[in-house]
């Protein structure tokens, strides 16, 4: 990887705090013994690399579904949303995105609209790869709904190693696709839920990129691509 683009990404303002504070540890270390420097300094190097804030290019054709998260597609599955979202009781597409500690963290809004709901909701911190995460770890609820009256849901995960979910947006501003409206600090998972009768565009194993990847196709809902891992 070329060290570089890394150091070249700037750093989203969440992250600025943690680097001051691993740079200051780093440097007592280096009072310590100097092997203990490098370990910091190479701690600090990739905590910035973990609050890193790339730009992304978002598509603009209308009805285009892109994930909120870098990351794993780790579920694709019929299930009856969360009653915090407000979608009511019948099974939709959940689209699961696993974000490990080397994933860029800010989550991007998959589409255009208002912020109707939001629940933030204490829980667990389970690994946020297992699908019992979704019901038991602690998390932030969103449902976005588009201008023509389309609603999808959006949950902030917390996992493992993830201690805080930061939300950027209010209930009731308009956001736009692709735009920023959160982030999960040191790994965890997000889930999209689709409307019902919308089917999902990507497989489980596949890479999705914040803003860019195309998670479905609201003006032909009954496209469907599968993959085979090779």
């Amino acid at each position: 990887m070329n060290m570089l683009k890394i150091v070249a990404v700037p750093m989203h303002k969440e992250g600025r705090k943690f680097v001051a504070i691993f740079a200051v540890i780093a440097l007592c270390l280096a009072l310590v013994w100097e092997p203990l420097f490098w370990l910091g300094a190479g701690v600090t190097v990739w905590c910035y690399y973990f609050f890193r804030d790339p730009v992304r290019i978002v598509p603009q054709q209308e009805g285009l579904v892109v994930s909120p998260a870098d990351g794993i597609v780790s579920l694709v599955e019929d299930v009856v949303p969360p009653k915090d979202l407000g979608l009511g009781d019948d099974p939709v597409k959940r689209v699961s995105v696993f974000m490990n500690v080397f994933n860029c963290h800010v989550n991007r809004a998959p589409i255009a609209g208002n912020v109707t709901h939001i629940v933030y909701s204490h829980g667990k911190f389970l690994n946020a790869s297992l699908d019992k995460a979704s019901e038991h770890n602690e998390r932030n609820s969103l449902t976005i709904e588009s201008p023509d009256g389309v609603r999808i849901g959006v949950v902030q995960i917390a996992g493992l190693v993830a201690r805080r979910i930061v939300c950027f947006v209010s209930e009731g501003d308009a956001i736009e696709v692709g735009h920023r409206f959160g982030l999960i600090r040191f790994g965890s998972r997000l889930d999209i839920y689709l409307p019902k009768g919308v089917a999902p565009l990507v497989s489980v194993g596949q890479t999705a990129v914040a803003g860019e990847t195309i998670l479905a196709d609201l003006a032909n809902p009954n496209t469907q691509r599968g993959g085979i891992a090779e």
